[in-house]
């Protein structure tokens, strides 16, 4: 009677055992499904932030461009007051900065979502930068 008493209890044991282990593991499952759906939410949101920050960057890029192709008219306007050697040398930079402006437009247009965003920002950035100087020295070195 002792024995079956042991055995009952031991199969009871090991039957509870075995129940909470399943109902721990259905648990588990449940987290981990749950945890999988934030995730997929938070790649969904960051995925929007980065199209917004794309399409923002796109749109202060062309202004900037638009800026640039402005100020370019300006200068060829300018050309025609000069003479000579200065207008030669004049005209060689301005059509310079026509060239880069035009490449740079190229450049935002031709952009893939593919790419790497913050290597190309990274890219665009300092190319516009060092236009942006060129237009700077152009003007210097015209008053001068």
């Amino acid at each position: 009677m002792k024995n079956k008493l042991i055995i009952l209890a031991s199969a009871l044991f090991v039957a509870g055992s075995f129940l909470s282990g399943c109902q721990w593991q259905d648990k588990k499952m449940e987290t981990s499904q749950e945890n999988i759906q934030d995730a997929r939410e938070d790649l969904a949101d960051a995925r929007m932030e980065l199209k917004k920050s794309i399409a923002q960057f796109k749109f202060d890029s062309e202004k900037a461009i638009a800026a640039n192709e402005k100020r370019i008219e300006g200068f060829k306007m300018k050309m025609g007051d000069m003479m000579g050697e200065t207008k030669v040398n004049y005209n060689k930079q301005v059509m310079m900065l026509e060239t880069k402006n035009t490449e740079m437009k190229m450049k935002m247009a031709d952009y893939k979502e593919d790419n790497n965003w913050q290597v190309f920002k990274t890219e665009f950035n300092h190319d516009m930068k060092e236009l942006g100087k060129a237009f700077s020295d152009l003007t210097v070195n015209n008053v001068n």
